[in-house]
């Protein structure tokens, strides 16, 4: 027998052992990778309805004050006209080196004594642009895309 077939003495790896190494590599990233991606996305969603709340809050502040909600308006802070106490406007967050994932919106109805608090997905960091997490004045949570349910 040459030495040279004999596999005692063999040292490295096969082809074959080096393939299904990389073969089970692939599928176990196929597995994680998109877990991973929904579990960012529901990270998200606790971040909107963070700032939700915050602005709940506030709006809630605004209402006990003037007996209304407000959308923001044109007037001074503390005002019956002006806007409320919480700014979540791009530019206030990103002062803090902070990455925006979402844009925070406020509708009121027409007596303003219904109040939506919407965060609407920006495509940063690969999400899904236009989908929205929702918070009403009663707490309630909803949303649409991603963040349904």
């Amino acid at each position: 027998m040459r030495p040279h077939l004999r596999l005692g003495n063999s040292k490295g790896f096969t082809l074959i052992e080096v393939l299904i190494v990389i073969i089970i590599i692939g599928v176990l990233a196929g597995l994680a990778i998109p877990l991973y991606r929904v579990t960012v996305e529901k990270s998200r969603k606790a971040e909107a309805l963070g700032v939700l709340s915050a602005m709940r809050q506030a709006e809630g502040r605004y209402l006990s004050t003037w007996n209304t909600y407000t959308t923001g308006g044109a007037g001074a802070v503390g005002s019956a006209t002006g806007p409320i106490d919480f700014d979540f406007s791009a530019a206030t967050l990103e002062v803090g080196g902070q990455t925006l994932h979402f844009s925070y919106a406020v509708t009121t109805a027409t007596t303003n004594t219904v109040l939506l608090l919407t965060a609407t997905r920006n495509a940063t960091d690969g999400g899904t642009a236009g989908d929205t997490v929702t918070l009403n004045q009663a707490g309630v949570v909803g949303g649409t895309g991603a963040f349904v349910g």
